[in-house]
């Protein structure tokens, strides 16, 4: 069997080692803190928000949708004449959309507005 009696000596060597009580040097916490200085600069010098425009979603989901239904019409329909202008009416409906975004976008000034913002992790506002 074990002894559990403890053991003198070994106690005292570890109350005085958890008495020990290490300073940093003075040049060295110095250091540490021009690091840390210089590091948050160069944090706060970087945009906290990165910005994601969306302003030409629909305009590309129009034309996408457009030139699939065309595509469609094409392909299913087997008049060559009905299959052609099914095809011409989605084509123009498709660059109408085009038309009708950007000038939406440039008479109402949105591009700001219709984004995504995404904002850095450890950047400092």
């Amino acid at each position: 069997m074990r002894d559990n009696h403890s053991n003198i000596e070994i106690e005292e060597a570890i109350r005085a080692s958890m008495k020990i009580t290490d300073v940093p040097a003075p040049e060295l916490n110095q250091r540490l803190k021009e690091a840390l200085y210089r590091q948050e600069a160069v944090l706060l010098q970087q945009p906290a928000v990165h910005v994601l425009s969306l302003w030409y979603l629909p305009m590309v989901l129009n034309l996408l949708t457009c030139s699939l239904l065309a595509l469609l019409a094409l392909i299913t329909i087997e008049n060559t004449y009905v299959s052609y202008f099914a095809a011409g009416i989605c084509f123009y409906i498709g660059m109408a959309g085009i038309l009708l975004t950007v000038a939406g976008v440039k008479r109402a000034k949105i591009k700001e507005d219709i984004a995504i913002r995404i904002e850095k992790r450890g950047v400092l506002v």
